[in-house]
């Protein structure tokens, strides 16, 4: 029962992406602390854990703080960028390395992403890392001189950069990263454009 409540979950969530998760990176179903669940270690049909850091979230948050990239105002980027928000926080509850991938569904665990994929712990140091929780709006394009005006419709998208890529105007880790590997692109796993001729990069960066 439980396993067929949770393939009903991964169709609400993943609009009939289960397939694409299947195989992917975020596919723990091989994994014995897992239950052989794909879906589970994210989200659940009931009980969810509050606060809500993503639909029907069932993973331990990460709380912080973390270390944001700095080289702000500097001709890199003329905005402020803050502590992780939202989304973002979701995905560093097991990328930062300081959450058990296997503390979900209220059960505290002990296997941490290093020892899976150390590339994939990215620590709480963020410093180096593209900048995330930031609000891009046209105000901040204008400002910047060097970012596409997220209200227009960039190349590769099917809409606006807002629409497709942003969270309630704001630049998260998932408006890169394609998280239930719904868009693959060849070559480009879990993540929303190709990567290829940096086409990501330059739907938002004007260079």
């Amino acid at each position: 029962m439980k396993k067929l409540l949770v393939f009903f979950v991964c169709a609400l969530l993943s609009t009939g992406l289960f397939a694409q998760i299947t195989g992917s990176a975020h596919d723990f179903s091989g994994y014995g602390w897992s239950g052989g669940e794909i879906c589970a270690p994210c989200h659940t049909p009931h009980n969810a854990i509050v606060p809500q850091l993503a639909p029907l979230w069932n993973h331990a948050s990460a709380v912080g703080p973390w270390s944001p990239y700095v080289d702000t105002g500097t001709g890199s980027l003329d905005a402020v960028v803050g502590q992780p928000a939202g989304v973002s926080r979701a995905c560093l509850s097991c990328h930062d390395g300081t959450v058990a991938l296997d503390s979900f569904g209220g059960v505290g665990g002990t296997v941490m992403i290093g020892t899976i994929n150390a590339a994939a712990d990215f620590g709480t140091d963020l410093t180096n890392d593209h900048p995330i929780s930031f609000t891009y709006n046209t105000a901040l394009a204008t400002a910047d001189g060097e970012l596409f005006d997220p209200a227009t419709t960039a190349s590769g998208l099917g809409g606006t950069i807002a629409n497709d890529l942003l969270f309630s105007d704001s630049l998260e880790c998932a408006s890169c990263h394609d998280v239930h590997n719904s868009n693959t692109v060849a070559g480009t796993p879990m993540l929303r454009l190709a990567i290829a001729g940096s086409v990501l990069c330059l739907t938002c960066h004007d260079k």
